[in-house]
């Protein structure tokens, strides 16, 4: 009675049912390894709980997925089209959190095709190894704070191109002018250069000297955002 109760309706004599104890048993192997996954990802990271809840599902989401088609080539390419809906439905992520959602992904399909030690050792192993590069940051964290976003508005009647170089190059080791800007009725432009300082602590007297140059307009130095440094 119990294994008529979860057969499909449009199966037939032919269809293979999946057990109920298998069935439990894959889901729950996915959701101990999204727990692992999720553990060691939040490990000196920044993220918020909607991304952490949903990484510890995923893997027992795509595992129930994959158990349904079970080897229904139909349902299995009406199923990717499904998914590639969802990417024009969410934010653009890091490449850390891409990763990470791969794994996941990874994980569940080992345990809906039921290998399911396969699944918990995908999840140890890379898990791990995730762990190890977040703990061993390749850029060290003074280094990351020389990074700076730097906006600088100027009336329309001088010429900005090369304006500040000078000024730059003396507290700069790099900088790009990435976007000109008009504002205030075209009166005034506004000017975002990324750069990296030659040593920190210099942030004021940079500042003091671009104010006497663009006269005494705002002025506003930001550290670069992750999307600058990321990929």
């Amino acid at each position: 009675m119990l294994n008529n109760f979860f057969r499909g309706i449009f199966d037939t004599d032919m269809t293979t049912v999946i057990p109920v104890t298998d069935f439990l048993l894959c889901v729950g192997t996915a959701v101990i390894a999204g727990l692992l996954l999720t553990a060691m990802y939040i490990y000196k990271s920044h993220y918020t709980r909607s991304f952490v809840a949903t990484l510890a599902l995923l893997p027992a989401i795509v595992c129930v997925v994959i158990m349904l088609v079970n080897g229904n080539v139909g349902t299995g390419v009406a199923v990717a089209g499904t998914f590639s809906l969802v990417r024009f439905r969410s934010v653009p992520g890091t490449a850390k959190e891409i990763g990470a959602i791969f794994l996941a992904m990874g994980t569940g399909l080992a345990a809906g095709m039921g290998y399911l030690g396969y699944a918990l050792l995908t999840a140890v192993i890379l898990g791990a190894a995730g762990l190890f590069f977040n703990h061993f940051e390749f850029r060290k964290p003074e280094k990351t704070a020389l990074y700076k976003t730097l906006h600088i508005t100027i009336p329309e009647d001088l010429d900005y191109a090369g304006v500040f170089d000078e000024l730059l190059a003396e507290y700069v080791s790099k900088y790009e002018l990435t976007q000109v800007k008009t504002a205030n009725m075209g009166s005034l432009f506004r000017l975002t250069y990324s750069l990296v300082l030659k040593k920190s602590g210099c942030e004021k007297e940079l500042i003091d000297k671009i104010r006497c140059r663009n006269g005494n307009l705002e002025i506003m130095l930001t550290r670069q955002t992750t999307e600058n440094l990321e990929l």
